[in-house]
C-alpha cells in the first residue's frame, strides 16, 4: 500500500502544484471564501465524494464512503482563509487580490486536503473518511461555525497539518502533547477625570494608570505566575485621550493572553484584574476587565501522534523526522475539534534549503512546494494506517 500511495502522489504532483498556484493566485479573507469553497467542492466531486457546500457558512465537507467494516470514521482538516496582507514575493503566481494573501500556507493546506482526497477515493478502506475544509480561521471562528453544522458528528478522530517555513521542506515534525497555546482576548478600561494638563493633581490621569497597568501586568507575570507554565500577555492597541493639553479620563486596551496549562488559564482572570484593581483603587479610578475566552490549547492525542510519526518515518526514513520539544504559543482553532474527538496535528516543513525563509504572516513568505507531496502523502499513508489499528 505505501508504494501504491507513492505512486499516486508522484503521479498527482503536477496536478497538485496547479491546484495550490491556483489558490494562492486568488486568496480570500475569513468568512470570503466563497470561490474557494466552489472550487475545493468541484475537485472533491470529480473525486466521486458526496460533497456539502455551506457547512460554517463557507466551508466544505467531503465525505468518503468506505466498505463500512469499520465503524471509526477519521476526519481530515484544512483550512482555507488568506490574510489581510499584501504580498511581496514577486511570484508568476502572486496574489491578484490587493491587500490579500496565503501568507499562512492555507493555500498549501487546501492543496494537501484535496490530495488526500484524491489518493483515499483510488483505495479499498474499511470505514469512512471525512474531509473537513475549514473558513475563518485566522479569526479563530471557522471550527465553531463547522463544528455547529454537524461537521464532528460521528467522528471518531481527527487529522491535521500546518506548515512551519524553519522546518527544511522534505520534514515532517510531530509534537506529543500540547502543540499550540489557549489563545483569550483581553479588554480594560480605565476610568479617570479629566482636567486640564496643567493641572493634573485635580483630574484622574487614565493614561498615567494604564501605563502603570501595562507595566505591572508584564512585571508580575515574571513574579507570580510559575515560570514552568508560560504566559504570554500583550497589549496590542491602546486608545485614548482627546487633546495634548487634557488629562485623558478614559483609555481602552485591548490584547491577547496566551498559556499552555489549563489550571493557569481558568485563573488568569482573576488575577489580571486583581492587578488592575490594585493600582486602579488608590488613585480614584474606575476600571472594568473584560477576558473573553478564545480558543483552548492544541493537545495532540499520543496514539495518534504515535500513528502520524510511525507512517511518516515509513515514509521517509527517521532522518527527515523531528519531534519537537517545545509547544508553540501560537493559536490554531483545531483545539475545538478536540473537544468532540481525539486528533493530532502536524508540522509540515516548508522552508527552502538555500534560501532566506520568511516566518508566517510575512508579506515576503514562499513555501518550498516540493513539500505539497510530502504533506499529501503522510497525511494519505497515515489515515490508511489508521485503519489498521485496533478498535
Amino acid at each position: 500500500m505505501l508504494t501504491q500511495i507513492k505512486n499516486l502522489a508522484e503521479t498527482l504532483a503536477p496536478r497538485l502544484i496547479e491546484i495550490r498556484r491556483h489558490l494562492h493566485t486568488y486568496p480570500e479573507l475569513s468568512g470570503q471564501e466563497h470561490q474557494t469553497a466552489a472550487y475545493v467542492a468541484g475537485v472533491l466531486s470529480s473525486c466521486g465524494l458526496r460533497v456539502e457546500e455551506g457547512v460554517g457558512k463557507t466551508g466544505v465537507v467531503g465525505d468518503l464512503r468506505g466498505s463500512g467494516q469499520d465503524l471509526r470514521q477519521l476526519a481530515i482538516r484544512t483550512d482555507m482563509d488568506a490574510l489581510p496582507i499584501q504580498e511581496m514575493t514577486e511570484l508568476t503566481f502572486a496574489s491578484r487580490k490587493p491587500g490579500i494573501m496565503h501568507a499562512c500556507g492555507h493555500d498549501i493546506h487546501t492543496t494537501v486536503g484535496l490530495g488526500t482526497a484524491m489518493i483515499l477515493a483510488e483505495l479499498q478502506l474499511p470505514g469512512n473518511v471525512r474531509f473537513l475544509f475549514q473558513p475563518a480561521e485566522e479569526i479563530a471562528q471557522g471550527a465553531k461555525w463547522m463544528i455547529d453544522d454537524g461537521a464532528m458528528e460521528n467522528v471518531s478522530a481527527i487529522l491535521s497539518t500546518h506548515v512551519f517555513p524553519s522546518i527544511p521542506a522534505g520534514t515532517v515534525a510531530v509534537r506529543y502533547g500540547s502543540l499550540t497555546a489557549a489563545a483569550d482576548n483581553l479588554e480594560i478600561t480605565i476610568i479617570g477625570e479629566s482636567g486640564h494638563g496643567a493641572r493634573p493633581h485635580e483630574a484622574t490621569d487614565a493614561i498615567w494608570i494604564a501605563a502603570q497597568v501595562i507595566t505591572t501586568l508584564q512585571q508580575a507575570i515574571s513574579r507570580t505566575q510559575n515560570p514552568l507554565r508560560p504566559v504570554v500577555l500583550t497589549i496590542g492597541q491602546i486608545n485614548g485621550g482627546r487633546a495634548p493639553n487634557v488629562i485623558a479620563d478614559q483609555v481602552h486596551l485591548q490584547g491577547t493572553v496566551r498559556s499552555l496549562h489549563p489550571e493557569t488559564r481558568e485563573q488568569l482572570p482573576q488575577w489580571i484584574e486583581a492587578i488592575v484593581a490594585g493600582i486602579c483603587q488608590p488613585y480614584g479610578a474606575k476600571y472594568h476587565v473584560d477576558f473573553q475566552a478564545g480558543v483552548p490549547a492544541v493537545r495532540n492525542n499520543t496514539g495518534l501522534t504515535k500513528l502520524i510519526e510511525s507512517s511518516a518515518q515509513q515514509l521517509w526514513g527517521s532522518e527527515k523526522i523531528q519531534v519537537l520539544p517545545e509547544a508553540s504559543l501560537g493559536a490554531e482553532d483545531f483545539s475545538l475539534y478536540l473537544e468532540h474527538a481525539p486528533g493530532s496535528m502536524f508540522r509540515l516543513g516548508v522552508g527552502h534549503h538555500e534560501r532566506i525563509n520568511h516566518p508566517l504572516h510575512h508579506p515576503e513568505f514562499k513555501a518550498d512546494e516540493s513539500a505539497i507531496v510530502t504533506g499529501v502523502m503522510t497525511m494519505a499513508y497515515a489515515a490508511y494506517q489508521y485503519w489498521q489499528t485496533s478498535g
